[in-house]
């Protein structure tokens, strides 16, 4: 049996059992079949598309575990076809920016990117499609060998593979319209960092040749910066900031850089499905809403709470997301909301309140009556959520929402509640 051969046969087999059965195929490169086979185990999940083309070769497993997913990648994908559009002079009507400056004639026509940080390759598998021509540039060259060989696997053949460091290519890189990065976020002793002056390479430091050398930049960023302070950085260069988050967990910040084009700062909060389309995108001019102060609504007679999504809670755009929606917050720092009637399209999950009770062990016991298990979140709370279960003794799970908060007026409530719809 081949090492192909194998990889195929027991692609779904536990591989610490194959391990331990090595000498049973002396003709099998082990180390590298069990690479191949967790790679594919992790892009089943991860790249369900990538796992379906036969003879793909995977990377190391941190570098697996690093890439971004089938959803990510098609939103990078969907946003550089919407900016690509907006940049070609054949579609400047009907788009939602101001119109850019066609003086820039260093500009080609025909569409050409350079993904500068590229990695295993499947954001540059996707960007790509949405220009005549693209480069991809790594300075790993086990990674270049492994992204040329993969390309045309998945069918895109307008791709140049460079082996080169990522500084010194702008450098002699020509006017693109696309460029982008995804500055390394680990340090020297391989510890992370969310500060974007100590990412590699120092995109501030790099922001001059960046506007110069493209219409606009795409830049891939930790979630765990702090997006306000990034965009301060950058120096009004950045015309867009969008939040991505996938099940529930906030996976990518991405910034658009462009001094081309002229508009005002827009965030675009985004939740994705695993099925690759957008469940759910809330946009927002910062500062465009005054600040809710007081909440309309009695917290302990609403009928409905809602709770925002990852990408809300990473952009803190909460007055801005109660002027949209109509909705009331319990207080200004619960991040929960309160309506009367049902609120189509909200952001994140919505429960219908069934009974709101304070601490009172007499309101507890009443109110809890009948309820064995819950699912528990504390918003502006004293207790944490185990300590909480604990003093209720209630089990994790079950279709019950327990929302443990402090209203405006510093009250200590309970909102018992179950999923609308």
């Amino acid at each position: 049996m081949t090492t192909a051969e194998f990889i195929r046969e027991y692609r779904e087999r536990d591989i610490r059992q194959l391990a331990l059965q090595a000498t049973r195929f002396p003709d099998v490169d082990m180390p590298y079949a069990l690479d191949q086979i967790q790679g594919w185990q992790i892009a089943r999940r991860k790249l369900p598309k990538w796992a379906a083309c036969d003879g793909v070769i995977f990377p190391p497993h941190l570098s697996m575990e690093q890439c971004s997913s089938e959803p990510t990648a098609q939103y990078k994908l969907n946003l550089a076809m919407e900016w690509t559009t907006l940049n070609s002079e054949l579609s400047t009507q009907n788009c939602r920016r101001q119109q850019f400056k066609t003086q820039n004639s260093k500009f080609k026509t025909s569409t050409r990117m350079t993904d500068l940080t590229g990695g295993f390759g499947v954001d540059f598998s996707f960007t790509s499609c949405a220009f005549t021509a693209a480069t991809y540039v790594e300075r790993n060259e086990q990674l270049c060998h492994i992204v040329e060989h993969n390309l045309p696997l998945l069918g895109l053949n307008n791709a140049m593979v460079v082996c080169a460091d990522a500084v010194e290519y702008l450098s002699t890189v020509e006017p693109q319209t696309m460029l982008f990065l995804d500055p390394a976020r680990r340090d020297e002793h391989g510890a992370k960092t969310v500060m974007l002056a100590d990412c590699t390479p120092d995109v501030v430091q790099l922001l001059p040749q960046l506007l110069e050398k493209s219409r606009f930049t795409m830049l891939k960023l930790s979630p765990m910066l702090d997006w306000h302070k990034a965009v301060d950085d950058l120096q009004g260069a950045v015309r867009e900031v969008h939040i991505v988050s996938v099940g529930g967990e906030c996976k990518e910040l991405l910034l658009v850089l462009s001094t081309v084009v002229e508009s005002e700062l827009k965030v675009y909060c985004a939740d994705l499905s695993t099925a690759s389309d957008t469940s759910s995108i809330f946009v927002y001019t910062p500062g465009s809403s005054a600040p809710v102060v007081n909440s309309k609504l009695k917290t302990q007679n609403s009928k409905f709470v809602h709770e925002p999504n990852a990408s809300i809670m990473k952009a803190g755009c909460f007055d801005e997301l109660a002027a949209a929606y109509g909705v009331s917050p319990v207080s200004r720092n619960s991040h929960l909301f309160l309506s009367d009637e049902p609120v189509e399209g909200f952001p994140g999950r919505s429960f219908v309140v069934e009974r709101v009770t304070t601490m009172n062990k007499s309101e507890l016991r009443k109110a809890l009556a009948g309820i064995e298990k819950a699912n528990i979140a504390t918003r502006n709370f004293p207790l944490t959520v185990a300590e909480l279960r604990k003093r209720l003794k209630i089990k994790d799970g079950g279709d019950v929402y327990i929302f443990a908060t402090t209203t405006a007026e510093g009250e200590h409530l309970l909102l018992i509640s179950r999923k609308y719809r």
